[in-house]
């Protein structure tokens, strides 16, 4: 089963486009970034991911999401089949 999630990205002032654009450029291993908006509110950047199993998410978001220039913060909701 494919487990998808959302990553809420803070970024530096000014930084948003340039986060939003190195997200895209991501090609990771362990899962896949299927989309990437620039949003108003209090986060900067949506970052939705699909992949094979919980541990290959979480590599994605702490070794690539998370060491980008720029971001300063992220949240991840995991979206649940009820």
């Amino acid at each position: 089963m494919t487990i998808r999630g959302y990553v809420l990205v803070e970024t530096e002032v000014g930084r948003t486009q340039a986060v939003g654009d190195a997200i895209r450029r991501l090609e990771p291993n362990s899962a896949k970034v299927t989309s990437v908006d620039t949003v108003t509110g209090p986060f900067d950047v949506i970052v939705q991911l699909s992949a094979e199993d919980l541990d290959s998410l979480a590599k994605i978001i702490t070794d690539d999401l998370q060491m980008l220039e720029g971001v300063q913060r992220t949240t991840t909701c995991l979206s649940l089949n009820l």
